[in-house]
């Protein structure tokens, strides 16, 4: 801190304290400067400051004086005594038939990480330095553009990043200007239910499937047409299901069982949607991380007739806070999409989305995605290797081709939500499978991460969770004497 600055911290907190009252005359530059042993152009570059800032005004041939009224004054509203009395009862509101429908749907929350924490990257793993400088480095170039606005669609050169990626890395078919960018799946999702859907209307969701493109849905009034999965996918609507207006899948890894759509269920699916004049919604949600085999295209790919829409977000394989994510439609829906957006939230924040830019097109992107893959398929291994250790005809691990969590199916005689509340109390997350399931299941299953911890917490969490299946197995099994 220099002189000048410490000598105006000093007078702006001996003004606000009230040592210094208002109207107060201030000594002279000179004697001050005497007084405290510094260059007279010290203190009047202070008062200078002090003076645009609003604490000080001086008058020609009198001095300089505490200002009557200061800055802070015009920043905090007065405060009025209310009399207490008894709090009345709320009003009574009318609201809107969507107010009723709508669901609350939980975030991810700060808590401690343990295993087996699923839908989860590992964010110590996250290169915050580099990003700071790319972030420091976009700033110190701003223009005035950079603080106006980009439009419903996004910063252009994100858009041709995120087209230029989705075309190399998934085989997605678009131009930058087919791309929306989003503050991820969740919006990119509402924006396809209140452009496509009114309230009465069909949709197909995968069952079980994602709750929070189920609240959506429901919020917008829709009627929800749950669709069986099988070790291929979600199986195609039958002939039973007309009029319906969108299916909702997840064909590059099924949340929540895991399992990739094969190629005859999505050559089967888009004829589906293309003769009954449907569309389709892909959420290719963590897609990035495959593990074994050739990654099979997206279904948008494979599509000939702009059936499909395809959503993701880079939450899962960069950090959650960033909320930036995309959407591309076919050319056709474009325009009333960004219609749609251009009402209800605009973009996400310029900044952010220029450093993403940079991150992607620089490189950065792809080798994060490349150093996380080898990661996480390590911590994977560990887990399937001390599940078969430690787990066998207790728990079987599902096979796994992508994505930041698996799926155990429990021996008979244990139940997921049990086994949930009883490993919970051994400090481990498992999710039942059932929570996600709108009809009921006669399997028991449960959903393991193997991204957010290390192979250590990931052997300890296997322990523990042997430890309590053990424990319900004994109690569950018959005695000798019966």
């Amino acid at each position: 801190m220099t002189a000048s600055e410490w000598l105006c911290t000093a007078l702006r907190s001996a003004i606000l304290e009230g040592r210094l009252p208002r109207n107060a005359r201030l000594p002279a530059t000179r004697e001050l400067a005497r007084l405290y042993g510094l260059a007279r152009g010290t203190v009047v570059a202070a008062f200078e400051q002090l003076r645009l800032e609003g604490y000080l005004r001086g008058r020609v041939g009198s001095g300089t004086y505490v200002n009557s009224a200061l800055p802070d004054d015009l920043l905090a509203a007065p405060r009025r005594e209310v009399a207490r009395t008894e709090a009345p009862a709320p009003p009574v509101r009318r609201l809107s038939a969507m107010a009723h429908r709508v669901r609350f749907l939980p975030g991810l929350t700060p808590r401690p990480l343990r295993a087996f924490r699923a839908n989860h990257p590992a964010l110590d793993l996250f290169p915050t330095t580099l990003w700071a400088r790319l972030a420091g480095r976009r700033c110190r170039r701003a223009t005035v553009a950079d603080l106006l606005d980009s439009g419903p669609l996004g910063l252009p050169e994100l858009q041709e990043a995120v087209a230029a990626y989705l075309t190399a890395a998934r085989g997605v078919n678009c131009e930058a200007g087919q791309v929306v960018i989003v503050s991820g799946v969740q919006e990119a999702i509402d924006l396809v239910a209140r452009v496509l859907t009114d309230p009465g209307d069909r949709v197909c969701m995968e069952d079980p499937g994602y709750i929070g493109a189920a609240r959506i849905f429901e919020a917008q009034g829709v009627e929800i047409e749950p669709v069986p999965v099988d070790g291929e996918g979600m199986l195609v609507p039958d002939g039973g299901l007309r009029d319906v207006r969108l299916a909702y899948v997840t064909p590059a890894h099924q949340f929540p069982l895991g399992v990739s759509m094969s190629l005859p269920r999505r050559l089967a699916l888009l004829e589906w949607a293309r003769t009954g004049g449907s569309l389709i919604l892909e959420d290719d949600y963590d897609s990035e991380y495959r593990y074994a085999g050739r990654p099979l295209p997206a279904l948008q790919g494979l599509d000939r007739h702009g059936v499909v829409l395809f959503a993701g977000s880079f939450s899962k394989v960069l950090f959650p806070s960033l909320r930036i994510g995309y959407l591309v439609a076919p050319p056709g829906l474009v325009d009333r999409i960004t219609a749609a957006k251009s009402v209800v939230g605009q973009h996400a924040p310029l900044l952010d989305q220029a450093v993403l830019a940079e991150f992607i097109t620089e490189g950065h992107f792809g080798r994060h995605l490349r150093r996380m893959r080898e990661v996480y398929a390590e911590r994977l291994t560990v887990l399937q290797e001390e599940a078969r250790s430690r787990l066998d005809g207790m728990l079987r691990i599902g096979g796994i081709d992508a994505g930041l969590q698996t799926t155990g199916w429990l021996a008979p005689g244990l139940t997921e939500d049990e086994v949930t509340r009883a490993a919970a109390r051994r400090e481990v997350e498992v999710v039942p499978v059932g929570r996600y399931a709108r009809r009921p299941t006669s399997h028991q299953c449960l959903q393991l991460g193997f991204a957010a911890v290390d192979t250590t917490e990931i052997r300890r969490g296997v322990r523990e969770l042997a430890r309590t299946l053990e424990t319900m197995t004994n109690r569950a099994a018959p005695s000798p004497e019966g």
